[in-house]
């Protein structure tokens, strides 16, 4: 069986993220409000008459082939579908920069596991697909669907929300990156002092308060940032804020910064912190 498709594969915001302690599984329990965006990834899928799975990309740095997530979730489609043999070859063309919290690897699986979905007819519903994501990668869930949602467990217990209201967002991603095993390791051994307040969040949400969301974008790894790279981030919050974002926040567990604003900027003097996003909130399924 042979075919073509391109699939966009979005970047996802926490616009809040909680960690609620360590499950008996070794796994953290979280609380989140994740948000797709409009910078994507371009993610073509081509099935082939030769068996096997092939993943190329076009940034030399990133693995390939079963060492991509892509890979990984096309691997685990045609075992689903029982097509082990199905020969695919998947292309990325990288837009979401990587080691920033924007789940670039995670929706580009995602864009896989909709791509084979299409080119195979398998008529999967939105539970096996979602089955199969929740097999690839925690954040996957999330990135085939989209949207705005409340997310818990590991982030694949889903709640659709209300869409964010009309904003602009500016995402600012610095030359470092952090490391996601440290930063789990010191939440279980700190006190944290601030943690976001998901109820306030969800109501101003609900009320379509754009301006009421901005004192609620908290990341609980903030807390726990190495002391050099927390100043970082700190000071780019502080040139977003200081630029009109009703606020800002790191994204995962980093290193990207964000700021929402109520309408289309595009502030001067960030690009000394690093590489910046200018994006749109997108609604699911976009």
């Amino acid at each position: 069986m042979e075919g073509r498709i391109l699939e966009l594969a979005p970047a996802k915001l926490n616009l809040i993220l909680d960690v609620l302690g360590k499950r008996p599984d070794g796994y953290h329990e979280l609380e989140t409000v994740m948000q797709s965006v409009d910078l994507r990834d371009e993610v073509y899928i081509t099935l082939t008459d030769r068996p096997g799975i092939k993943v190329d990309i076009s940034r030399d740095d990133l693995p390939r082939d079963l060492h991509n997530l892509a890979g990984k979730a096309a691997q685990v489609f045609l075992s689903y579908v029982n097509l082990p043999d199905q020969g695919v070859e998947v292309y990325i063309n990288k837009r979401i920069p990587d080691k920033a919290g924007l789940a670039g690897g995670s929706s580009d699986a995602a864009a896989v596991i909709r791509g084979l979905d299409a080119l195979l007819d398998t008529g999967l519903c939105e539970t096996e697909l979602l089955d199969i994501s929740g097999r690839v990668g925690s954040d996957v869930p999330f990135c085939l669907l989209g949207g705005t949602r409340l997310c818990r467990g590991c982030g694949e217990i889903m709640t659709e929300l209300p869409e964010l209201p009309d904003c602009s967002i500016v995402i600012v991603k610095p030359d470092f990156s952090v490391s996601t095993p440290e930063l789990f390791a010191a939440l279980d051994s700190k006190r944290v002092l601030r943690r976001p307040d998901t109820g306030g969040f969800l109501k101003a949400l609900n009320a379509r308060e754009l301006t009421g969301l901005g004192p609620y974008t908290v990341n609980v790894f903030e807390e726990v940032l190495p002391e050099d790279l927390g100043r970082r981030v700190q000071d780019i919050k502080d040139a977003l804020l200081a630029a009109g974002a009703l606020g800002a926040s790191m994204t995962g567990t980093g290193s990207a910064v964000f700021g929402i604003f109520e309408s289309t900027v595009r502030p001067a003097g960030l690009s000394g912190f690093g590489d910046v996003f200018f994006v749109k909130p997108l609604k699911s399924g976009e």
